[in-house]
């Protein structure tokens, strides 16, 4: 009989403690964070950077590839010159990087 009572209050051994079963997650969540989020979220910031300081005759490519000349500029749209008298409106996200700059472009006619 007092095998009995002894099964019955015999304790089963319990599995891991939560943190423990969670910490794969958080691991997974940490490292695409590191090698995915972080990277993307500097990359936006520096264009949205690029962005702002876009003026006039900037030489700027679409993401299209167009290339051309920036003729004017307002909070949406960009006005870019493509060919002598050829002119096309671009949404400002859509430049995609600055080829040349007013500075590259006034070392490129005195040099």
């Amino acid at each position: 009989m007092w095998d009995v009572a002894f099964a019955q209050t015999a304790q089963v051994p319990s599995g891991p403690s939560a943190l423990v079963s969670f910490a794969p997650l958080i691991l997974v969540f940490v490292i695409f964070y590191l090698l995915l989020i972080r990277p993307q979220q500097k990359k936006a910031k520096e264009h949205r950077g690029m962005l702002e300081k876009l003026k006039k005759n900037d030489e700027v490519m679409t993401s299209g590839g167009i290339y051309g000349k920036v003729v004017a500029l307002s909070d949406t749209v960009v006005t870019l010159e493509v060919a002598p008298n050829v002119r096309i409106r671009v949404q400002r996200p859509q430049i995609a990087g600055i080829v040349k700059g007013e500075k590259a472009l006034a070392k490129e006619q005195t040099g």
